[in-house]
């Protein structure tokens, strides 16, 4: 893929999970070629990620996603005469920390451990992706998250450190950023979601 490709000369310590990042990229076209979508989480920075993620996909990133003609004269309306042409065409992705209500509900009523999974459960199917970031590889809720959504057939896929925690044993794909530090590791996990959203987008999109 050009966009891992690219990824792997501006940062060369990560073709060391070059392999890992294509499987990963390869499973979320999957799921949008069932016509599924991405589940995300994280805590902290790798929230924030999630969050980020789900920015890159639901509208343009660096390709034009245009509506279909059709799609365009179904929203035009006297009330919104452009709104077909100024909408675009998402990549549907969900990031579970996005919902306070539930989180906050589930981690005072039943398990804090199992609200993200609670979700997970909820969301997930054969025709989607999850992933789960964790710097350490070990944060209990993320996965958890993981278990629940690869039961309900989701292809899962975990973004950690060099070394992995207990995420291997969990995911059907880790990428191990080359770093052990939790900051390091942060900084090196933007780039690499950064090429999957591209890697994503340019499989569907052309210009």
């Amino acid at each position: 893929m050009d966009e891992i490709d690219e990824l792997v000369r501006r940062h060369p310590s990560l073709e060391a999970c070059r392999t890992d990042i294509e499987a990963a990229a390869k499973g979320i076209i999957s799921a949008y070629e069932k016509g599924g979508f991405l589940i995300t989480c994280g805590n902290g920075g790798s929230c924030s990620d999630a969050d980020h993620i789900v920015g890159e996909l639901m509208k343009g990133f660096v390709k034009r996603r245009p509506l279909d003609d059709k799609s365009k004269e179904t929203l035009d309306n006297e009330l919104f005469p452009d709104l077909g042409s100024k909408l675009q065409t998402p990549l549907r992705a969900i990031s579970l920390t996005s919902s306070p209500a539930l989180l906050t509900a589930f981690s005072n009523d039943v398990d804090a451990n199992l609200a993200y999974a609670q979700q997970a459960y909820a969301w997930a199917g054969p025709e989607s992706a999850f992933l789960g970031i964790s710097t350490s590889g070990n944060s209990k809720n993320v996965l958890a998250a993981g278990i629940a959504a690869k039961a309900k057939g989701a292809f899962t896929i975990g973004l950690t450190n060099a070394v992995g925690g207990a995420m291997p044993s969990v995911f059907d794909c880790v990428i191990r950023a080359p770093e052990t530090e939790t900051y390091k590791v942060q900084e090196l996990h933007l780039p690499i979601y950064h090429a999957l959203c591209l890697a994503v987008e340019g499989h569907f999109f052309s210009k």
